[in-house]
């Protein structure tokens, strides 16, 4: 046997195309979740909590919000190196990914893009800090993959408005300091879509911590509930009167996911490899056999595909150029091949990966989330087959 002439998952040299800066941000993270976080998730997942102790920590390391600019207390980097952060973290498990890229994508983003500057100053320091912490109510129990048809509505009233409505499927909702709720206020003769800042504490406003999941579990899912609730009128965001204002969100958060799937991804891999180099039978270690070699190769190949992609789309979306049937397909790629690594890996570890003792029985359960939150793979195919084809195929 000779020793191997590479090691790790950088098998194109990616990293040579990245700036120091992005370099020392992944640096920066790769370190904090080896450091702090990895020696508490396995007990954090056995007992479906999260630790919320960290957020602090996160928050003086840079990574709410670090694609926004410094003037709000954020870091201001670039978009290849937030995207990298997210890697790191999901590295870590998609649990502490997700609690990062909702609190950065989904609330400080919308915030910043379409709040008012009273909205911006009170909010993003504070959450960037991590002294405040935030959740995105969008999905309803009867409404994910068709957002349009949410039943939320917000009845305009002396001095504000009025919420009513069910949001599921919430991250961070128990633990966090403000809700953005999505929801439809009527004006005259047409029906806006609004997003409103609903503070914990909020007459009518309440959270319930949803249980029972197999997947996710060192992560906080809520429902949220909305029973005449009243808010100020500073409460709605100005910005933006349409689903666009969602939707542009969502895009934040996908991109973020399709970096962190690839680091969910690395974790299955590095783990299978070393195992397969540990592991004998038949008098020489299952990496000297065929099958084998064949699973781990497919692992390494589709990574570099998905490094190369990522890279790619971090440059367009650091360009202006970035459109978001582009982010589908990233996510939509990245996550796929990433649930199928986590499956070959667990199937490489044999009995070994259906316990916690390892990584990938926990990445592969928390992709299976992954999978569907943010667009379904099978919705993905359907954005870029319109775009593709100039044919819209939903609901046909």
């Amino acid at each position: 046997m000779s020793e191997p002439t590479f090691a790790g998952s950088d098998y194109y040299e990616i990293d040579e195309l990245l700036s120091e800066e992005e370099r020392l941000s992944r640096d920066t993270a790769r370190s904090f979740v080896e450091n702090e976080y990895l020696p508490v998730v396995t007990e954090h997942f056995r007992r479906g909590t999260f630790p919320v102790e960290l957020s602090k920590k996160v928050g003086e390391l840079g990574f709410f919000g670090s694609n926004l600019p410094t003037e709000y207390g954020c870091a201001g980097l670039n978009n290849v190196a937030y995207g990298l952060i997210n890697q790191e973290l999901e590295r870590g498990d998609s649990g502490l990914r997700s609690f990062v890229s909702v609190q950065s994508g989904l609330v400080m983003y919308p915030i910043f893009a379409y709040g008012s500057e009273e909205q911006k100053r009170k909010w993003l320091p504070a959450m960037a800090a991590g002294d405040a912490l935030g959740c995105f109510g969008l999905t309803e129990p009867d409404f994910g993959s068709n957002p349009n048809g949410m039943l939320t509505r917000a009845e305009p009233v002396a001095g504000g408005f009025k919420l009513n409505g069910t949001k599921r499927w919430i991250t961070n909702g128990d633990v966090a300091d403000v809700a953005l709720v999505w929801a439809k206020v009527p004006t005259g003769d047409k029906t806006e879509t609004r997003g409103f800042l609903v503070e914990r504490g909020t007459p009518g406003f309440s959270t319930r911590e949803m249980e029972g999941k197999f997947s996710l579990r060192a992560s906080i899912t809520s429902e949220l509930f909305m029973e005449d609730c009243t808010v100020p009128e500073d409460a709605m965001l100005p910005g933006v009167a349409t689903m666009r204002g969602p939707l542009s969100c969502l895009t934040q958060a996908r991109y973020g996911i399709s970096w962190g799937a690839l680091g969910a991804a690395q974790a299955c891999y590095d783990c299978a490899l070393d195992y397969a180099r540990e592991r004998v039978m038949f008098s020489k270690p299952i990496a000297g056999y065929q099958l084998v070699q064949a699973k781990l190769v497919r692992m390494i190949t589709e990574i570099t595909k998905g490094q190369l992609l990522c890279l790619r789309l971090g440059r367009l979306k650091d360009s202006g150029k970035m459109r978001p049937e582009q982010v589908s397909m990233a996510k939509m790629n990245n996550v796929s091949n990433a649930l199928e690594i986590a499956r070959m890996a667990r199937d490489i570890l044999g009995a070994n990966g259906i316990i916690d003792e390892y990584p990938v029985i926990r990445h592969m359960l928390n992709l299976e989330t992954v999978n569907t939150y943010e667009g379904t793979e099978d919705v993905h195919r359907l954005i870029i087959g319109k775009d593709i084809t100039g044919w819209d195929a939903f609901g046909s």
